[in-house]
């Protein structure tokens, strides 16, 4: 099973010539998706104004060295490894999932667009197929059954559905689920019953992608560039317009907030480590 390629050994009922449209569908749907979700938030727009508003309150200036820096460490932290995520447990399911999908998703296109034909897959793409498809699994479920009900996080519970978010995960545990199922199932023989699982794939991978404008799909591209454009922001000193971080003892801190030696004396006492006083049990 996990050397098979499934896409090859349907090519005989449906020609490979179809099975390209499908995929190059499923792009367009995710393109159009996005724009549209861009278009309904103004997100975009968003970001361009903050980050002129960003700019106009820059207290130094942001080399094009130092913002390229900033672009590498975003994708280092938000990107590959998700810092966001203070939970170690929500954080590898997030992992696993993401990685999962994107190993499931470009081993997909490859074995559809170079090895439907007459020439045999590398071992290699098949088993990235299937652990892709596994390892999505694996951290969906967790995520669904373990993560997401539990108290300290959303406290939902499993069988509930919560719109959006919860459109784009099971999204990608049935495509995946029933991606595992059909390869196991046409790899022994089930005839009948591995066709019905293939067109459960197809159902479920079709809501996917095209239910982009109403699901969270679109934000993997949004999360980045919010990251970077924050970072940005701490470099140079406008802080998306929020308060720094002052120590309210210091007599010029004090000079520019003079109502803190009022409602506090001259010399305050310190609050404390506040929520970094214990371990984040959250996400």
């Amino acid at each position: 099973m996990f050397i098979n390629n499934p896409f090859a050994d349907i090519a005989a009922a449906i020609p490979p010539s179809m099975m390209k449209l499908y995929v190059v569908l499923m792009i367009l749907l995710v393109i159009a998706g996005t724009l549209l979700d861009m278009r309904h938030k103004q997100s975009a727009k968003y970001f361009f104004e903050n980050s002129k508003k960003a700019k106009k309150n820059a207290k130094v200036e942001v080399s094009g060295g130092k913002k390229a820096g900033l672009a590498v460490k975003t994708v280092a932290n938000e990107v590959l490894t998700s810092s966001e995520f203070c939970n170690s447990k929500r954080r590898l399911s997030h992992l696993m999932t993401m990685y999962g999908f994107i190993f499931f998703v470009i081993s997909t296109a490859v074995l559809i667009f170079k090895y439907t034909g007459d020439t045999k897959a590398p071992v290699l793409w098949p088993i990235l197929w299937h652990l892709g498809a596994l390892s999505l699994c694996v951290g969906g479920y967790w995520f669904w059954f373990k993560i997401r009900v539990d108290v300290a996080a959303e406290g939902v519970k499993w069988h509930q559905f919560n719109g959006r978010g919860d459109l784009f995960i099971l999204g990608l545990l049935f495509t995946a689920t029933f991606g595992l199922l059909w390869s196991f199932f046409q790899a022994v023989g089930a005839g009948a019953f591995a066709w019905l699982l293939f067109a459960l794939f197809i159902v479920s991978s079709t809501v996917l992608f095209g239910s982009v404008y109403w699901s969270k799909f679109a934000h993997m591209f949004f999360k980045p560039a919010a990251a970077f454009q924050k970072k940005v922001a701490q470099a140079d000193g406008s802080n998306e317009n929020l308060p720094m971080d002052y120590d309210l003892s210091d007599p010029e801190v004090q000079a520019k907030f003079p109502d803190i030696p009022e409602y506090m004396g001259s010399q305050p006492k310190n609050m404390g480590l506040g929520i970094k006083r214990e371990a984040p049990q959250h996400y």
